[in-house]
């Protein structure tokens, strides 16, 4: 049997109808932008493997630094232990996070990243002595698949059959220029009715809801509402973070900062899961107690997993170097000639770009996993482009290292689908 057939036997992929779409594509190696298959042919990853893989695949620098940490220390308990990589990272993170940023705990993934976060103000305010359960977030947000994380998610093609076992939570839509104070009195009102713990947010970029962009002057009056209030910020950077909008952090761009800062994905650059959950040391000080019953008693197996430490810091280490961060200007100015250009295409509704973020709108009503999404991925994989529609959005999230060559393939791609229909 080949790799396809052999898949079949055992495999349940994830966000997957197995008898619609019963086959997978083997992959056999990445280097840089690219994706082989087992017939040699190369694919653009165009969406970084769901934006980990911010500087390509397999990369050298980071492999190196990997590699010594595997001779060094693989795996150890982090609950009693610590060691050298754990402490570095924590270090470099704090030096580029938002300066109220003072704490943070290790965890495997972005759902469980958000998890801790949520359980940090829920019991933040349990530990106060306030009765607080209730959390607030906004319509379409995405957050993970976990429990806690699905309660605040608002998509509920991931949720229907689990929604009756969630935590309570009120929703509000996306600010705009016009809707603000119709936003503040709401929560206001939800806050009288039942005291809100936290408010978990993308900032200004809603990810899985299909690369929804909304501008930091609109959340700024939300956020410090929530303040007045003394609602837990959380904002989850688990898909903004570490470059993509234009700077470390979406967060960077917002005056009011977050109590919680939720971080996985390009954290260790694709290479190994792993997540982080920071805080301000006023909600660490929450849980410092001498009642043991009020510490985080949140553990994983592979929290601060040395390999996965090492992985994150050499990430970090490209972030921060001259050379990537001219290519994220690079691929800005891209984006912006391929949007002035693309969006007179009839089949086009709208463009937008945050940073090297960037989504177009289809002019074509879709379902989200309907057929004719199918069969956009399928075309722009026939012409060596690896794309995930989100329903009637395409959008591109490549690698940092992504060539102009390559860039203009993924471009020639999406004009030709365009132009298919």
């Amino acid at each position: 049997m080949n790799l396809t057939e052999r898949d079949k036997q055992h495999i349940w992929h994830p966000l997957t109808q197995h008898k619609l779409h019963p086959e997978a594509k083997p992959i056999v190696k990445a280097k840089g932008a690219l994706l082989y298959d087992e017939e040699g042919k190369t694919y653009v990853d165009a969406v970084s493997s769901w934006y980990t893989a911010m500087y390509g695949h397999c990369n050298d620098f980071i492999v190196e630094r990997v590699h010594r940490q595997m001779q060094q220390l693989d795996q150890i308990i982090f609950s009693g232990f610590t060691h050298e990589p754990a402490i570095e990272l924590s270090e470099k993170l704090m030096a580029i996070l938002p300066d109220n940023q003072q704490k943070l705990m290790f965890n495997d993934n972005g759902s469980t990243s958000t998890e801790i976060g949520i359980k940090m103000a829920l019991q933040y305010h349990y530990n106060k002595g306030q009765t607080r359960k209730t959390l607030l977030a906004f319509e379409e947000g995405f957050h993970g698949d976990t429990f806690g994380a699905m309660s605040v998610s608002g998509l509920s093609v991931y949720n229907g059959p689990f929604e009756e076992f969630f935590i309570d939570v009120k929703r509000i839509p996306l600010p705009t220029a016009t809707n603000q104070e119709e936003l503040l009195k709401a929560i206001e009102t939800f806050h009288s009715e039942t005291p809100l713990a936290g408010f978990i947010y993308e900032p200004l970029v809603q990810g899985a809801a299909g690369m929804k962009m909304y501008q930091a002057a609109h959340l700024e009056p939300i956020l410090q509402k929530c303040k007045e209030l003394g609602i837990v910020l959380i904002a989850d950077e688990v898909m903004t973070g570490f470059g993509k909008t234009g700077s470390f952090f979406a967060s960077d761009f917002i005056e009011v900062k977050p109590d919680v800062i939720c971080l996985s994905k390009a954290l260790t650059a694709g290479l190994v899961p792993m997540g982080v959950t920071t805080c301000t040391q006023a909600i660490f000080d929450a849980f410092y107690d001498d009642d043991i019953g009020k510490g985080l008693f949140h553990a994983h197996t592979y929290s601060a997993n040395p390999i996965a430490c090492a992985t994150a810091i050499a990430a970090l280490d490209l972030l921060q170097s001259e050379e990537i961060q001219q290519n994220i200007k690079q691929i800005q100015s891209w984006h912006a000639a391929f949007a002035s250009e693309i969006k007179k295409h009839p089949k086009v509704h709208s463009t937008r770009q945050q940073g090297t973020i960037f989504a177009l709108e289809l002019d074509v009503p879709m379902e989200r996993y309907g057929n004719l999404r199918y069969q956009i991925y399928e075309r722009c994989m026939a012409e060596g482009v690896y794309l995930r529609p989100l329903g009637s959005t395409i959008y591109i999230l490549a690698p940092f290292v992504t060539s102009e060559q390559e860039m203009k393939r993924v471009y020639a791609a999406i004009k030709k689908v365009l132009d298919s229909f």
